[in-house]
């Protein structure tokens, strides 16, 4: 039980986070806001690994992953701020939820995983949910949307790679470099683009790391309670604090073919991860 809540107060967490981003993305760059997420998600996280994680403060056994890992991260960030900047959060949300698809068509590959018929047929489903999200033909794609399938894309392989970094380092130290990783790449970028923010700005960006700190912080508690495999499934409980934000904050709400997208992707979202789950257990 104590997983379970960890884990949906994560869920609560880091809509908040997007919420403040499509907010402060009507005056702040997208990658100003982006390096914001970054750098005070250090400022945060490294004290709390310093006073009550020290015994977990070493170097790397995968530095190269540990990089890739940030890299990952930071652009799929970069593309979701800029989608949720032009469309709403839920949409941009249930796209980007195409990630646990795109884990397993890619596991074959880099996780050298078997996936039977049943999984690959969830993939296709899963995929038409996409599509009835986009409707292709009758309705203009835009820039925005293709944004929020990216970050799938690259949160799928950002998945894959804290796989294999997940019994080599530990999940606080991963989060301390993936933060340190994008204020690095962040902070070298940020000035080209750099906006003199207000007081109340200010305090929005330091309110994403926070959120965003915080809200990783008890997924990665949550880990130590229960299984990733059956904690999976709850994540897609950010929708809900997703589209709440979005109807009171920004007047959005998903229409019906949104919604009827939305339940496809996830009903074979979660049959992947029961599947998953099955074959692990024999």
């Amino acid at each position: 039980m104590k997983a379970i809540i960890l884990n949906l107060l994560a869920w609560i967490m880091l809509p908040v986070m997007d919420g403040f981003a499509k907010y402060l993305s009507t005056t702040i760059p997208v990658l100003q806001i982006t390096w914001s997420r970054y750098f005070f998600t250090v400022v945060i996280a490294l004290p709390i690994m310093l006073i009550f994680f020290r015994k977990n403060f070493k170097w790397t056994e995968q530095p190269k992953l540990q990089l890739i890992r940030g890299l990952l991260l930071f652009c799929a960030n970069i593309l979701f701020f800029y989608s949720i900047s032009v469309i709403s959060l839920a949409k941009a949300l249930t796209l980007a939820f195409i990630a646990p698809l795109i884990v397993t068509i890619l596991s074959p590959f880099f996780l050298g995983e078997k996936v039977g018929i049943r999984r690959w047929v969830a993939v296709i489903v899963g995929f038409i949910g996409s599509l009835i999200v986009l409707r292709p033909g009758f309705v203009e794609i835009n820039l925005a949307s293709v944004a929020a399938l990216g970050t799938g894309v690259l949160y799928a392989f950002y998945l894959i790679v804290t796989k294999k970094l997940h019994k080599s380092d530990h999940p606080l130290l991963t989060l301390l470099l993936t933060g340190t990783v994008g204020c690095i790449i962040g902070s070298m970028i940020v000035p080209s683009v750099w906006v003199q923010p207000t007081i109340t700005e200010w305090y929005m960006m330091f309110a994403i790391g926070f959120f965003a700190s915080i809200g990783h912080l008890f997924l990665i508690l949550s880990l130590k309670y229960a299984d990733a495999s059956k904690l999976a499934p709850f994540g897609y409980f950010e929708i809900i604090t997703n589209i709440i934000i979005g109807y009171y904050f920004f007047n959005h709400f998903p229409d019906n073919s949104t919604f009827l997208g939305l339940f496809i992707i996830i009903s074979s979202g979660i049959y992947i991860f029961r599947r998953e789950a099955l074959n692990r257990l024999n």
